[in-house]
């Protein structure tokens, strides 16, 4: 029952709104990691209404480091590509305010969750399929896990990457031609 992360990368153009607001995907369905791991979608509901229920929020945090808040994530939710974050870094937060002017320049461009599988099962392809996920925190990274999955401070939807796209219609391709 040890804590996992998963990291995924930052929109090349992102820049900081009103000096701290910051939102995008934490978390891509259907999207494998350099991990090997794919989350279903549906992982988060149970933990983010369990979350709710107790008058709990998920954590940000600077580098998973659990002794480094940095701000406050005012909406974690589930749609139909992932999970979906917003919040802000804290002014009043000597690491936050740092935050924000590594994100303006360019050099912090990463998200990862911190979580416990609850429930997972291998697919044919050998990849951990995470059906059910306790998420305990989001945070700020150097370096991501999963590429394809971007935040953006500007308010609009991060744009998919074409790389990846395209990479994933070639692996369903390579596995349907191999009978599966």
């Amino acid at each position: 029952m040890d804590l996992e992360h998963k990291f995924c990368r930052f929109d090349s153009d992102v820049t900081v709104v009103e000096g701290t607001r910051i939102e995008g995907y934490a978390s891509l369905f259907g999207a494998c990691d350099q991990g090997g791991d794919v989350v279903a979608p549906g992982a988060y509901a149970r933990s983010l209404k369990a979350l709710i229920a107790d008058g709990r929020a998920v954590k940000m945090l600077w580098q998973h480091d659990p002794a480094q808040p940095i701000g406050i994530w005012d909406e974690v939710r589930e749609d139909e590509r992932g999970l979906y974050v917003k919040g802000r870094l804290l002014e009043s937060v000597a690491r936050g305010r740092e935050a924000a002017a590594l994100i303006e320049a360019g050099a912090i461009d990463g998200l990862s969750i911190g979580y416990r599988t609850v429930k997972a099962t291998k697919n044919d392809k050998g990849q951990r399929l995470l059906a059910e996920l306790e998420l305990w925190e989001v945070s700020l990274v150097t370096f991501p896990m999963l590429p394809s999955a971007r935040v953006s401070a500007k308010g609009e939807e991060p744009a998919a990457d074409p790389l990846c796209e395209l990479a994933q219609v070639l692996e369903d391709a390579r596995h349907n031609l191999a009978g599966g």
